[in-house]
């Protein structure tokens, strides 16, 4: 009925090195989504810097990596945490979801961690997992946690540059991606 998909062809433009891959242990991360499996890496939400530079978190270790141009990776940063999302502003400040502990702005320069939101109302989130700024520095980001069919609690919020919060969409099953349109006038949600 449909002609097949074209073949597409890559390659590895980089790799973990073995000198990051965590072994012999399992995460908080991974006994809550993975049943305690044993992983190396997790990586998640990719995003490149203006020097070309490609940061993505480890969910399942709570590292950053930048990985240079030349595929070379180094930890930006690490925490506690499990950061699921990561976007860069146009300003150039690092904004991470972290699953376990909210909202954090990492200075690429230092590795520093800041925290931005770390709850709403006074109450924790139920587990961040990403994020993405509009043109006018909205900053949207899901609210997932373990939320599905059998528990639609999940949330999509705007943090506003001035700090407001808002609630956009209440009682959605396991938000996940997000995107603001080309055109600025929409939001896509997984």
């Amino acid at each position: 009925m449909y002609a097949p998909p074209p073949r597409l062809s890559y390659e590895v433009f980089a790799s973990v090195p073995e000198a990051l891959r965590v072994g012999g242990r399992t995460s908080r991360w991974l006994e809550i989504n993975h049943g305690g499996r044993q992983m190396h890496s997790f990586l998640e939400g990719p995003a490149f810097d203006r020097a070309g530079n490609l940061y993505v978190v480890d969910v399942a270790w709570g590292r950053i990596f930048r990985i240079s141009p030349a595929g070379e990776f180094t930890v930006a940063a690490a925490c506690d945490g499990a950061p699921c999302g990561l976007a860069i502003h146009r300003d150039g400040r690092i904004f991470i979801a972290d699953w376990l502990r909210g909202i954090f702005c990492l200075d690429p320069a230092t590795g520093a961690l800041a925290e931005v939101l770390t709850s709403v109302d006074g109450r924790p989130f139920l587990g961040i997992n990403d994020l993405t700024f509009a043109l006018n520095g909205d900053l949207y980001f899901t609210d997932q946690g373990l939320t599905g069919l059998h528990d639609p609690r999940g949330r999509l919020y705007r943090l506003r540059p001035n700090g407001t919060l808002d609630i956009v969409v209440d009682n959605i099953p396991s938000p996940n991606g997000l995107a603001v349109a080309a055109d600025q006038q929409s939001l896509l949600l997984n």
